[in-house]
């Protein structure tokens, strides 16, 4: 009996564990990709999109409040992404799954996160990019011409420095 549980727990863990290596980790977009013009409307009352975007590196932080992972990764995209490239023709915005707006002000408000976030109804900006039952806390890295030039998946730091390098990069130039 021991024996079978013990077999069983193992045969999960390596699905799950195949589950989170596999090379598209959840996503259908794939770098190269241009990105479609998406309206994306932010708790703040306004819109934009990613066509008014064209010309600026974009950002777009795939989160919800229920995620911990998500919440593990927030401070570090304020810290070293936000507040070090807001002031280039740099723009973050957090997307989040599925959320109400009160919901959404509240988790952004607690998080002490000062970039743009927008909601995501029905998660249908989200399944522009990913498989709907994939989970959240993902980048998408936009250049400037509207091609997806970095993702990532989950918070892993040095996935995170290499899309910090990335972002540097485009914005100097390189």
């Amino acid at each position: 009996m021991k024996l079978n549980y013990i077999l069983m727990l193992f045969l999960f863990l390596s699905s799950v564990t195949f589950a989170q290596t596999k090379d598209n980790r959840g996503y259908h977009a794939k770098v190269g990709d241009k990105v479609p013009d998406i309206v994306l409307h932010l708790t703040d009352g306004t819109t934009t999109s990613l066509q008014q975007l064209r010309g600026k590196v974009v950002v777009l932080q795939f989160t919800a409040s229920w995620c911990s992972v998500c919440r593990k990764e927030m401070p570090h995209l304020e810290s070293e992404i936000w507040q070090q490239f807001k002031d280039k023709n740099f723009i973050l915005i957090g997307v989040d799954y599925d959320e109400p707006l009160a919901k959404v002000v509240a988790f952004k408000k607690e998080m002490k996160v000062t970039y743009p976030f927008a909601l995501d109804p029905g998660a249908r900006i989200f399944q522009k990019f990913a498989n709907k039952g994939a989970g959240v806390t993902r980048n998408v890295v936009i250049d400037p011409t509207g091609k997806i030039v970095f993702l990532t998946r989950l918070y892993d730091t040095k996935e995170f420095n290499a899309m910090k390098g990335k972002i540097a990069s485009l914005l100097s130039g390189k």
